[in-house]
């Protein structure tokens, strides 16, 4: 072919490949995954340590924020800015009235004319009401002195002060029995003072319980003038506070309206949160799939189940139990630390307190082992009754051979019997050796 003058000539492929050596070189770089962004229960998921890589996945489940909507409602919970005036019971129940649901609960007794952050469970959230209940809370007050102070240095002294293990009444119209009590308070701060209304905005964090209208009293007895709570506000509900995707009464009424009249799921998507945003702080013990049915129904938390582990987790300590896809399986009290965990490969890594996921969200995965099989088989054959305990026809050495676990006296009777074999194989000294010796 004839080329242009002053043009590069195209190199043919057979002198390309002879300019330089093609091929993929080996390199020390693994590829990052960075798992900073995941959301919920799966952040930082890279962080946590590998016990084993090895599980089968199986298709039940989902991530919690892609789970059909009528479960997502009834597996989540709303961040509601409670209005004045209505009591928390009622807004409660027009929550439950609204989104037609069976059973809802809420984080803490807020009175009437008390306004701010109200959590509100709704069906299988409802399981982790209790432990909202006593985490701590924050609060933004208004406190009215009877009488002038000297200065706002005075009432800020006084203020920070009411810090630390408190007694404390009840007021005279409460809910509850006028019993003194103790509660702690964290923290406490003066935001700002009007010396000529006598007015005093304070910020307060301390444990669930505490009573607010009982500690503006406290704070006009120790500045000797006599006060009075004038307004208050929740700031903050355990992990939870206003700038957390707080909703009012009217975002809630708008959505599901929205989704009942436009088939539009997304508002009661940004409304309503999964419940495992409220296990974020938690400490986590991930299980493989074919574990996760077995704890539903009240099965150990072993160690050959765990996939992966967090650190810094503590004896007797709190953690959540999730699954592969960043469901909550349940709450439960740790029984090895992270250090024993890691050395071990057996063992009750945690016992359950409270289940959270639905029995037979995953399929059942236990007895199949091959004296399970066999106890079917004979089950079906007649040889054992409809329970698998023994009858007529059940053959000695069935009997003589399977021990029932669920027995605490069969269960001993089967470890006495392990153990004289082992006795017999040991070597036998005898008397005059001893003597010897």
């Amino acid at each position: 072919s004839v080329c242009q003058v002053g043009a590069s000539v195209p190199l043919r492929r057979a002198d390309i490949q002879h300019t330089e050596e093609f091929f993929i070189k080996p390199e020390s770089r693994i590829a990052q995954l960075d798992t900073s962004q995941w959301p919920l229960l799966l952040k930082n998921f890279d962080k946590l340590n590998v016990m084993t890589a090895h599980y089968t996945p199986l298709s039940s489940g989902a991530n919690p924020l892609k789970r059909e909507i009528s479960d997502y409602v009834r597996s989540g919970f709303i961040n509601l800015d409670k209005p004045s005036n209505p009591s928390s019971h009622e807004v409660v129940a027009w929550i439950r009235r609204i989104l037609r649901v069976e059973k809802t609960g809420h984080s803490g007794t807020l009175d009437p004319k008390v306004t701010g952050c109200l959590i509100v469970c709704i069906e299988r959230a409802t399981r982790l009401v209790k432990s909202q209940q006593s985490a701590g809370k924050e609060y933004v007050g208004i406190v009215r002195l009877h009488s002038a102070i000297e200065s706002e240095a005075q009432l800020a002294r006084a203020i920070e002060t009411l810090t630390g293990a408190l007694f404390q009444r009840p007021p005279l119209i409460a809910a509850v029995k006028r019993q003194l009590r103790v509660r702690t308070i964290y923290e406490s701060k003066l935001v700002e003072y009007d010396p000529e209304r006598r007015l005093g905005i304070f910020w307060v964090s301390c444990e669930a319980g505490t009573y607010i209208r009982t500690l503006c009293v406290h704070l006009g007895l120790l500045l000797g003038v006599g006060g009075q709570m004038q307004e208050l506000r929740r700031v903050r509900s355990g992990i939870l506070g206003e700038k957390d995707n707080m909703v009012t009464m009217h975002d809630v009424l708008d959505a599901q309206w929205q989704y009942d009249n436009n088939k539009d799921d997304s508002y009661l998507r940004r409304v309503i949160l999964p419940l495992e945003k409220l296990l974020t702080s938690h400490k986590r013990l991930v299980m493989k799939d074919s574990a996760v049915n077995a704890i539903c129904y009240g099965a150990k938390i072993m160690l050959p189940g765990v996939l992966r582990y967090e650190d810094g987790i503590e004896l007797n300590q709190e953690i959540v139990v999730i699954t592969t896809k960043g469901e909550a399986i349940c709450l439960a009290i740790a029984l090895m630390t992270t250090a024993v965990i890691s050395t071990c490969d057996h063992g009750i890594v945690a016992k359950i307190k409270r289940v959270i996921m639905e029995r037979d969200t995953y399929p059942r995965k236990w007895g199949l082992g091959p004296k399970a099989s066999q106890k079917k088989m004979m089950i079906q054959k007649g040889l054992l009754d409809k329970h698998g305990k023994p009858n007529d026809s059940t053959p000695d050495s069935w009997k003589k051979e399977y021990v029932d676990y669920r027995d605490a006296s069969k269960k001993e009777a089967a470890a006495i019997a392990r153990a004289v074999p082992e006795l017999e194989r040991a070597p036998k000294v005898s008397i005059i050796s001893v003597l010897w010796l």
